[in-house]
């Protein structure tokens, strides 16, 4: 550790503690060159990964865009406060577990989808919806059917005139 006032690299640790709150380690240190004394902490730096976007663009990982997102799908649900904040600490967590600097958006969608059909199927297939970019009934009929207990197929009504 070089010291702050003269540069030096020559540096002595004369106490270590742990801090009241117990997130970091604090060291008294002293320069062996001009017998200053310093106090420098020791924390643990947890880095998200950047997301990387489908047109190749790279942005910061924002928790209050995914916040949003889940609270645009579970809007008028019955999905208690509590239990979308451990949605979002299961997502953040596995990112974070991944280890990788950056991860594809669509990872991330995939662990909202996750997390949504966990919570409340009506909001996982209204995120599934404009996730996965659906362009007719068939495909919300197809997403709906997954969460029938035995995939029937659907009698064919009759058309209105």
């Amino acid at each position: 550790m070089k010291c702050p006032f003269c540069h030096n690299d020559d540096t002595q640790v004369l106490d270590t503690r742990v801090s009241e709150e117990g997130d970091a380690i604090r060291r008294r240190r002293r320069c062996n060159k001009c017998e200053k004394r310093f106090t420098t902490y020791e924390r643990i730096e947890l880095a998200m990964p950047y997301i990387v976007k489908k047109n190749g663009s790279r942005c910061d990982y924002d928790s209050s865009k995914l916040r949003a997102s889940l609270m645009l799908a579970l809007r008028k649900r019955p999905v208690s406060a509590p239990a979308i904040d451990s949605a979002i600490e299961h997502i953040e967590e596995r990112l974070l577990a991944s280890g990788e600097r950056e991860i594809l958006s669509v990872q991330v969608g995939e662990l909202v989808m996750h997390e949504l059909k966990r919570l409340d199927k009506i909001a996982y297939i209204r995120f599934a919806s404009v996730y996965k970019s659906f362009e007719d009934v068939a495909e919300f009929r197809d997403m709906i059917d997954e969460f029938s207990p035995t995939a029937h197929p659907r009698k064919k009504t009759s058309k209105l005139v």
